[in-house]
């Protein structure tokens, strides 16, 4: 972990709050290309009724046009809790070659947690994976959103 990693995270976790107030998990998002920002995204998948509107997705799709080329393979993905299998298959596709994620996913973690899509060898794309990067922050957030999610449902 380095100082641009967490430089990057912290505008992730921006992104997440965005997300909390919009009602969806606070999860963000973004793509680096050469210390410049080509894509973004938080959690939208309430607020667009789409199962597949995650942070991630948002994001690439973002830097795919951003880029006008699916192939983001000088680019690095930062976000704030670790990808479900999902992603990671839409990180795979579009070549991106460094993640970097917060808070670790024991219940749908793709990348650490459950599954190690992004270092599989039989894949015929891998990428480097930096985990926990701000990682107590990161949690923090969802913490007090689910504890928030709670407290309104009883």
């Amino acid at each position: 972990m380095n100082g641009a990693d967490e430089k990057w995270m912290e505008m992730a976790l921006d992104l997440a709050h965005q997300a909390a107030e919009l009602g969806e998990a606070p999860i963000g998002a973004i793509v680096v290309r050469n210390r410049v920002v080509v894509g973004q995204g938080y959690n939208r998948r309430e607020v667009d009724v789409d199962p597949t509107a995650h942070a991630e997705l948002i994001a690439i799709r973002e830097a795919a046009q951003t880029l006008r080329n699916w192939r983001l393979d000088d680019c690095t993905l930062y976000v704030t809790l670790e990808p479900c299998i999902q992603c990671c298959g839409s990180i795979l596709l579009s070549r991106i070659p460094k993640i970097v994620f917060g808070a670790e996913d024991p219940k749908a973690g793709g990348v650490r947690s459950l599954y190690r899509l992004l270092e599989d060898g039989r894949l015929n794309h891998r990428a480097e994976i930096t985990g926990g990067v701000l990682a107590d922050r990161c949690g923090a957030v969802l913490s007090a959103f689910f504890e928030g999610l709670r407290k309104t449902r009883r």
